[in-house]
């Protein structure tokens, strides 16, 4: 039976797996301020994803909520369902959830979320559960050996599951949380294509094996949702995954904190060099990073 603690301001917090999550109650979010914000954002960072069931926030008070935590931007490729709350990016499913595959958010973008506050607004009575995985434990859990490979490189992200696979940037495969100064593995199978350092066929079995492993059930959460709970995880050292097992009608809104700045070690090998100096039939699969290097105006060779 899990444990449930009564922190010093009275709110009831209890641990959901060792890995990560927990759920807080005692606490009405559209009623909170600076410092119970602050007060969040540290336990976000010792428990990394937190759900406060029985809210009943309306979007502005989502939208003011969210706030507190950093600038918002609406989602830069999908539609918003609200012109008059564009903060707001809602998702509205029947049959089925739409991300079904591993990932942190936006790791297209240069600059991706920091974290995201999410709005269960209406909830199937059986499916459509929301898992989650700790990053850090998925780095901690590699072998020293491949720990060490990990550090040393990059691994270009797109937007092609939104139809903009122009839309690019390289992040470190492992990363530095600004705030705790822990590594994390910074790949998902949603948005990352390419190891830069490495030959296509070399990148395709390393990430198939990475992207894999961050699923490891040791490293996750399942949340069972209710309809009201506000869930907040923090992108930085994340994946999240929705299971695709329902025939009712899910809808979700989800305000994105925005304004994250990706640091990791520095790569230890110049970018794949294969492909580049001569036309082949193997160019086509360097293509991308060429072009990503391109619009960068950056030497492929670096």
């Amino acid at each position: 039976m899990a444990h449930t603690e009564t922190l010093d301001n009275g709110w009831q917090l209890t641990r959901l797996s060792t890995a990560l999550g927990a759920e807080v109650r005692g606490v009405d979010l559209g009623a909170r301020g600076e410092a119970e914000a602050e007060f969040i954002r540290k336990l976000l960072l010792d428990n990394l994803v937190l759900f406060f069931p029985d809210q009943k926030l309306s979007m502005d008070e989502h939208i003011a909520f969210g706030r507190h935590f950093g600038p918002l931007e609406g989602h830069p490729n999908l539609k918003t369902a609200h012109p008059n709350h564009p903060e707001i990016f809602q998702l509205a499913a029947s049959e089925g959830g739409i991300a079904d595959e591993w990932h942190t958010d936006l790791t297209f973008l240069k600059e991706p979320s920091v974290m995201s506050i999410l709005h269960m607004v209406k909830c199937p009575p059986t499916g459509g559960d929301t898992m989650w995985t700790s990053l850090y434990e998925a780095l901690e859990g590699l072998s020293p050996p491949l720990q060490e490979l990990c550090e040393g490189l990059t691994a270009l992200h797109d937007a092609h599951p939104h139809g903009r696979p122009e839309q690019m940037s390289v992040h470190p495969v492992v990363r530095v949380h600004p705030e705790t100064g822990r590594k994390a593995l910074y790949v998902n199978e949603h948005f990352t294509r390419r190891i830069v350092e490495m030959s296509a066929q070399e990148s395709d079995h390393l990430l198939s094996y990475l992207t894999k492993w961050v699923s490891q059930p040791r490293f996750t959460v399942r949340y069972r949702w209710s309809q009201g709970t506000i869930a907040i995880w923090d992108n930085r050292c994340t994946q999240h995954f929705v299971l695709n097992d329902f025939d009712q009608e899910r809808v979700i809104q989800r305000v994105t904190v925005m304004g994250d700045n990706v640091e990791g070690p520095e790569p230890r090998w110049p970018a794949w060099k294969g492909g580049t100096t001569q036309s082949s039939a193997m160019t086509r699969h360097d293509r991308q990073i060429i072009e990503y290097f391109k619009q960068h105006n950056e030497s492929v060779f670096r």
